[in-house]
């Protein structure tokens, strides 16, 4: 049996990968440019950032944000706002709008 999956990101998806129960952690310690390509080629017009996390029980996974965030300290706990996922043959991607430090 072949199970349909919706294509784009989602919430839904996000929670089978991330589920909400567990603690998450910033493994970043600087935020990673994505820039436009055309042709190709790289262009100067940044498209987003990226920055590592890890959750408990799950692999390290990238997050991207359209826009430029504060970076919390290395191994903060942290709240992924509005955290998103989209699967892509046997990849899954991320994003999330912020990022907030947990206590």
């Amino acid at each position: 049996m072949k199970i349909k999956r919706n294509s784009g990101y989602s919430l839904e998806v996000a929670k089978l990968y991330v589920p909400s129960d567990v603690r998450s952690f910033s493994l970043s310690t600087e935020l990673i440019k994505q820039v436009k390509w055309i042709d190709g080629k790289p262009t100067n017009e940044v498209s987003g950032y990226q920055a590592w996390f890890v959750a408990e029980g799950t692999e390290p996974f990238k997050v991207k944000f359209s826009k430029k965030i504060n970076l919390p300290e290395m191994l903060s706990q942290v709240t992924l706002m509005n955290l998103e996922a989209c699967e892509v043959g046997s990849n899954v991607y991320f994003k999330a709008t912020g990022v907030e430090v947990t206590k």
